[in-house]
Formats: C-alpha cells, sequence, structure tokens
C-alpha cells in the first residue's frame, strides 16, 4: 500500500514537472516527445530489414536485399540519430526547469518559513544536501516517460519473437528477472546515499573552511590545516566506504539478474538455429533472433537503466516532496496586520526559549514591558540571552512557552511578513554580501533606493565611501576582483543597509559596534539614539550591547543573567539599585580606562 502512495504521489509531481516543461519551452517539449515515439520504433524496423535480406539472398530476390538493407541502415541512423538528439534535449530542457524553477522554488521554499529553526537540523539539511542537482527533479519524470517507451518497445519485440517461434517469449521473460535485482540494488544504493549525505555535508564544510579567506587566517595561524585536513578524509573515508559496500553489493545482485538473462537467450538461439538446420527458409529467423536479441538485451538493459531510474527518483523527489510538506506545515497562520504605530508597546509574559538540542533554557521566565517610543538597551555577560530576545522579536523563533504581546496582540498572531517589514534590524552575526558597496546597502529596503544616502550617513560611513576607488560603485569581495572590507568596515555596512528603512516600529541594533573604535562606536550610538526618537509613532529601539557605557542614555536597560531578568530600570536607578549591575559597568570602567 505504501509503495501505491509513493507511486501516486511521484505521479503527481511528474504531472507537475511536464506542465512546467510545456510551459517554458513548448518546441523543446514536442521534439523530445516525437523523437521518443521516432525511436521507438527503429528497433522494429531493423530487425525485420535484415530479416529481408536474409529471405531476399535465399530467394534470390534483389529488390529484397536492397530493399531490406536499405531499411536496416535507415533503421541504425535513426535510432542513434534519435536518442543522441531525445538525451541532448532532455537535459536541455531539464537544465534550464531546474535553473528558471526548482532552484527558485526550493530557495523561495526554505525562506517561506518564517523561523530559522529549519536551517539549524541536520534533517532539513539532509534534504537540501539530497536536492543539489535540481535538474535530477524534472529527468525523473522523462525518465518514467522513458520507461513507458521501452515497455512499448519490449511488445513489439515481444510480437517479433512470437512470430518466430513462441519458445521465444522466454527470452522476454526472462528480461524481467534483471529488473528485479536491479530494483534491489537501487534500494541499496539510495539507502547508502542517505546514509553518507550527513559526511559530505561535513567534507564541504571543512573545505569552505580550509579555502575560505577568513577562516584560512585562523587555521594557518593555529596550524590546524593537517588535523582539519585530517577529519575531512576521515569523513571522505566514512562517505566512500558506505558507498564502496553499496555499490558491491548492487553489482553482485545486477550480475546475477543479467547471468540468468544471458542463460535464457542462449538457450532461445538455439532452438531457432536446430529449426533453421531442419528448414533453410527459417535462416532469416536466425539473423532476426540474433538482432532482435541483441537489441533485447540493450533494450533491457536501457529498461531496467530507466525502470532503475524511475524508481530511484525516490531520491531526488522524497526529499523535494518532504521539503513541500515542511513548508506548508510551517506555513505561518498569522493574518493580523501589523500596526501603523505603537501605543503602548512591546511586553513579554513569562517566556521561556530554549533552543534545539540544547540541555538548558536561553531564555527562562522572561517578563517585561518594553514602553512605546522607548529606547530599550540589553546588557549582560556572553550567553546570557542578548541575541535570543532579538531573535524572538523578528520573529525567527516561537517562543518555547509564553508569549510577547504588542499593544495587546500576540506577536505570533500577526503576519510575519507585515511585521518585519515594519522592523529594521542589524544582526551581530550580519551578512557580508559580495555586491557593490550601493547594492550591499539598498538590501535593507529595495523599494527605496533613494534613501542609500541617508543610510550611509547615519552610519558614519561616508569617509569609508570616499576612501573606496569607485564610491558607491566599488565592487567587494575579493573573489570577484573587488574590495575587501575590514571587520570595522563591513559593520558600518551593515548598519547602512539597517537604515534604509526609515521609520519601523521596531529596531534592533544587535552589537551594533563591536568592531569599532571607540569615537566610531559613540560618534554612531549619538546619531542613532537622535534617530529613535524620530522613527514611526511609538517605536522602539532595542539595543544590545556588552560595553555598559554607551547605553547609559537608554530609557530602559535591561540586566540579564544566565538567561534570566536580573534587573530592569535606567542607567541611575541601576547603579544606585542592582549590585549586579553597579559591579559590570565599574567593571567594564576599569577594564577602558585603565589602572
Amino acid at each position: 500500500m505504501r509503495t501505491w502512495a509513493v507511486w501516486r504521489d511521484n505521479a503527481a509531481v511528474w504531472r507537475e514537472i511536464f506542465g512546467v516543461c510545456w510551459r517554458r519551452s513548448r518546441v523543446l517539449f514536442l521534439s523530445v516527445c516525437i523523437c521518443m515515439a521516432l525511436d521507438t520504433f527503429a528497433i522494429a524496423g531493423i530487425g525485420l530489414a535484415l530479416r529481408a535480406v536474409v529471405t531476399g539472398t535465399t530467394e534470390s530476390r534483389g529488390a529484397l536485399i536492397v530493399l531490406g538493407a536499405a531499411g536496416a541502415a535507415f533503421g541504425y541512423a535513426a535510432d542513434v540519430t534519435f536518442s543522441e538528439l531525445t538525451f541532448s534535449m532532455r537535459i536541455n530542457l531539464c537544465e534550464l526547469v531546474a535553473r528558471e524553477h526548482y532552484d527558485r522554488q526550493i530557495q523561495l521554499a526554505a525562506m517561506g518559513i518564517e523561523g530559522i529553526e529549519h536551517l539549524e537540523q541536520t534533517e532539513y539539511l539532509d534534504k537540501l544536501t539530497s536536492l543539489e542537482q535540481t535538474w535530477a527533479i524534472g529527468q525523473s519524470a522523462w525518465s518514467a516517460v522513458e520507461a513507458f517507451a521501452l515497455v512499448a518497445r519490449l511488445f513489439l519485440v515481444l510480437g517479433l519473437l512470437g512470430s518466430i517461434s513462441p519458445v521465444l517469449l522466454v527470452i522476454l521473460v526472462a528480461g524481467v528477472v534483471p529488473l528485479y535485482f536491479e530494483q534491489r540494488s537501487r534500494t541499496v544504493i539510495q539507502a547508502a546515499d542517505e546514509a553518507r549525505s550527513q559526511d559530505k555535508r561535513l567534507q564541504r564544510r571543512l573545505f569552505e573552511i580550509l579555502t575560505g579567506g577568513a577562516t584560512g587566517k585562523e587555521v594557518r595561524v593555529a596550524g590546524t590545516s593537517a588535523h582539519l585536513v585530517r577529519l575531512q578524509r576521515e569523513a571522505a573515508e566514512r562517505s566512500e566506504r558506505v558507498w564502496l559496500r553499496a555499490n558491491l553489493e548492487a553489482g553482485f545482485l545486477g550480475a546475477l539478474g543479467w547471468s540468468i538473462f544471458v542463460a535464457a537467450f542462449v538457450a532461445g538461439l538455439a532452438v531457432v538455429v536446430d529449426d533453421a538446420a531442419h528448414n533453410p527458409a527459417h535462416l532469416g529467423d536466425i539473423v532476426l533472433t540474433i538482432t532482435v536479441g541483441t537489441q533485447l538485451r540493450s533494450l533491457v538493459q536501457n529498461a531496467v537503466r530507466a525502470s532503475t531510474n524511475t524508481g530511484g527518483s525516490g531520491r531526488i523527489l522524497e526529499p523535494y516532496r518532504w521539503l513541500r510538506a515542511y513548508q506548508a506545515e510551517h506555513v505561518s497562520a498569522a493574518t493580523n496586520p501589523a500596526p501603523d504605530g505603537l501605543r503602548e508597546g512591546i511586553t513579554f509574559e513569562d517566556v521561556t526559549f530554549t533552543y534545539a538540542n540544547s540541555g538548558h533554557p536561553a531564555l527562562a521566565g522572561l517578563s517585561v514591558h518594553l514602553p512605546a517610543g522607548s529606547i530599550v538597551a540589553i546588557v549582560g555577560e556572553y550567553g546570557s540571552g542578548k541575541t535570543t530576545i532579538v531573535k524572538l522579536l523578528e520573529k525567527m523563533y516561537r517562543p518555547t512557552s509564553g508569549r510577547i504581546l504588542v499593544d495587546g496582540v500576540d506577536l505570533a498572531t500577526i503576519d510575519t511578513r507585515a511585521w518585519r517589514s515594519s522592523t529594521a534590524a542589524a544582526f551581530q552575526d550580519f551578512g557580508r554580501y559580495q555586491s557593490t558597496f550601493a547594492q550591499a546597502i539598498a538590501l535593507g529596503d529595495l523599494e527605496h533606493p533613494e534613501r542609500l544616502a541617508e543610510a550611509v550617513a547615519h552610519a558614519d560611513a561616508q569617509s569609508l565611501v570616499d576612501r573606496l576607488p569607485d564610491g558607491l560603485d566599488t565592487q567587494l569581495g575579493r573573489a570577484f576582483d573587488g574590495v575587501d572590507l575590514s571587520e570595522g568596515q563591513w559593520q558600518k555596512l551593515a548598519l547602512a543597509r539597517a537604515s534604509m528603512r526609515q521609520a519601523p516600529l521596531l529596531f534592533v541594533l544587535d552589537e551594533p559596534t563591536a568592531s569599532l573604535d571607540a569615537p566610531s562606536e559613540h560618534a554612531i550610538f549619538e546619531r542613532y539614539m537622535e534617530r529613535a526618537r524620530a522613527i514611526a509613532p511609538g517605536g522602539i529601539t532595542v539595543i544590545v550591547s556588552h560595553r555598559f557605557s554607551t547605553v547609559a542614555g537608554a530609557d530602559l536597560i535591561l540586566v540579564l543573567d544566565k538567561g534570566r531578568l536580573a534587573d530592569a530600570g535606567t542607567h541611575e536607578e541601576l547603579l544606585a539599585a542592582s549590585p549586579t549591575y553597579a559591579a559590570l559597568y565599574s567593571l567594564q570602567q576599569t577594564a577602558y580606562a585603565g589602572p
């Protein structure tokens, strides 16, 4: 029953694939279908033409010999020509559809889920790894058509062999045996491919570490390249051991199936030869049997391959269907619109959050109110849960328990796209887009490129732009023969990108100046404090920082300790009433000022 359900689900995807192929290129689609149909009848024409040659020879009929020879030559030419045309056009069509449809669809499916938890799950990443060659999605549908065409050819061969002797039908029956064993071998290969996906991903990640510009520096200084190369080699060896065992087992199964087929073919040919020995008029049957039988071997082999590809399409279609189902299950049902402005603010009600595979919560029982129109600073030691609050506010994750209210409305019920379009953020792990400087900033709000100059000014990045060889049009990234920026310069670019939205309801700065010097940090915070007062009505600015001195002007400071809210208040209130804040502030002041 499960097998039937899988075939039914695959068939639904194949119908979709053919629809996409038809819409994308009707000429290619029809050309593949026509060439495949013509190639189907070529084998029968070759066999009949060769029998005509032998019959014409034994009966001294020159016209029949010439006609048969011409027919055989045309049949062979048609077989080769249509096979090559079908193959090349299929590949072209599958790559075209993959590039313009399935690559985009899979990427949008990943981005269509409101959070980012799925991008940290092994199962999800394994499925993505299986879909690296998206052209195989389209190829799976054409493999099914090819398998159908090969079945039609088998019926033609059945008719030809039956016309010689019913005994020869045993050859056709024997042709089912390799199909059975190849299906078994396909299951073995598919299981092995899934078993080694994690090691393949590890190999790729280690390769990126060893060859990446940023990570490469650390690897060289630490002298860990040999260690990482060894880890990559061990992952490759584990992967290859799994693959080798699977291929050996699959090879044995395939050899067993083909041995049975060859034995049946030799037995059937012996019957035809014995008949021709007693009846010279049947000499043409020997030629037809050998020709069709040889073609039958190739036909069965191709049928096995097509059947294997069709059956093995589960290797690509199963993760494709899984990803689509996963996306459908995780599409947010939230429909409430984002507010135009904030009147009350944002409230955390007993919010607890635990990351997957973590033994302890990153936030535990957080209850706090962020007033509308306020500047809120979040401070605390590393690992205290500061960035987790930011991620929850941007709906990258949902609370494990508790809820976040926006003017009394549960954030989980607010449309995610609408909410994010009303926010802006500069994350601690910001993106380094290797585009032009202007493009990297404009990604913050593609609908308003005219705000670019203002965003640069807010990020105090104009002096950086002035030093670039082509100003805003400077290409970034050495991989594209561009300019490589320092960590602080990249961070200024990220701040400019976050400033593209002029009046967000929520403006988040997560360690926005961690890579900047003290004067630059002070200038930027002064500018963003001013900007915070001018954002959307009641808009909230949340600043996460490990430098206490820079957030002293905030309206509300939250002090986190091991995922819990230790204290909250203004800078003056906390210095007077919070030993934790006062101690951390004093310690940091001493560290920056020196003894």
